[in-house]
């Protein structure tokens, strides 16, 4: 059996804030009178697809290897992943100083394997549809004596992403605002976990949901369940970022009490929201990054008369990509 492992809280998020202070961008909170109009709501999209590497990733990867001794750097550290995370962990590990290997699918975006390389990590590629991404990883770490990075399912990563829901509740409370509802995309869901710990610390009556692509929304089929469901697909979706195959086991047993509702929605849907993000609010957001904007954009989650923050995951897509979605 699984050695029991503690969940992160509030104070772990805390703690990553201090960590991060100083590299980690505040990304700013934007309102569109467009979406609220759309919504009914007095909407807040979280920019994350601002934030180095150009989504939330960073902070969790950061935070990771930043609690890493000093004495234990030498041998690196791998991770796997379809890009954001690879990015993120690429960045972190050149600023630390750590050399760094990153498993990604032979289908990830181009310009995230570019990315990812042009960060000074060593890309590995392998075929999604056969091989064990995680098992090839784990196979590197023991030979190089790496420490290994997981996407999601970790302690330390969920409580660098929740850093992102601390700001939230910070520049609201600025305006003298509580969120009512907040819309998290979701893969692994080490993203929600972590948004979930930091806001219901601070706003215990605030209503999270996770979105997803249509076909993956394994995060709402669990919650239906009350355990962890499969996907079955590996792939079909535009949406690269959020295949994952099922729920974390750490993130699973936060989101379960935290959050427990989610939607999901379709690629068309998808392709709206990353052109009205384009449009409205002249952002370059990936798909996997819009999900949450495509659920408040189709009624799916009802924000009539409330306040309501959708993440804006991550902003790393092709340009060719991105230019049929936009047109």
């Amino acid at each position: 059996m699984d050695a029991p492992v503690a969940l992160p809280t509030a104070a772990d998020v805390d703690e990553a804030a201090r960590r991060l202070a100083g590299v980690a961008l505040h990304t700013p909170l934007l309102t569109s009178a467009a979406l609220d109009a759309v919504t009914g709501g007095r909407i807040f999209l979280k920019a994350e697809t601002l934030q180095h590497t150009g989504s939330f990733k960073f902070r969790g990867a950061y935070n990771k290897l930043a609690a890493i001794p000093p004495d234990q750097r030498a041998g690196g550290v791998v991770a796997f992943s379809s890009g954001n995370h690879a990015q993120g962990v690429a960045a972190a590990a050149r600023l630390l100083g750590m050399a760094c290997v990153i498993v990604m699918p032979r289908d990830a975006p181009r310009a995230k394997r570019e990315r990812t390389a042009a960060l000074g990590a060593e890309v590995v590629l392998y075929d999604r549809a056969l091989d064990d991404r995680e098992a090839i990883a784990k196979d590197i770490a023991a030979r190089r004596g790496a420490i290994l990075v997981p996407p999601y399912d970790d302690a330390l990563i969920i409580a660098g992403q929740g850093t992102a829901g601390r700001e939230i509740v910070e520049d609201l409370g600025a305006l003298g605002l509580t969120p009512d509802v907040v819309v998290v995309t979701a893969s692994g869901g080490g993203l929600t976990a972590g948004i979930a710990l930091a806001i219901k610390a601070r706003v215990p009556m605030a209503a999270l949901y996770t979105a997803e692509p249509a076909g993956f929304d394994d995060h709402a089929r669990s919650f239906r369940s009350g355990r962890r469901e499969e996907n079955a697909a590996l792939t079909g979706t535009i949406c690269d970022a959020l295949m994952a195959r099922m729920p974390g086991k750490l993130t699973f047993a936060i989101n379960q009490s935290l959050v427990g509702a989610g939607v999901a929605v379709s690629d068309d849907e998808v392709t709206a929201a990353v052109a009205f993000a384009f449009a409205e609010l002249k952002l370059v957001v990936e798909p996997g990054g819009a999900v949450a904007l495509a659920a408040l954009m189709t009624g799916k989650i009802d924000v009539r008369d409330k306040i309501a923050v959708a993440v804006l995951s991550g902003g790393n897509v092709d340009p060719e990509l991105f230019s049929r979605l936009v047109a």
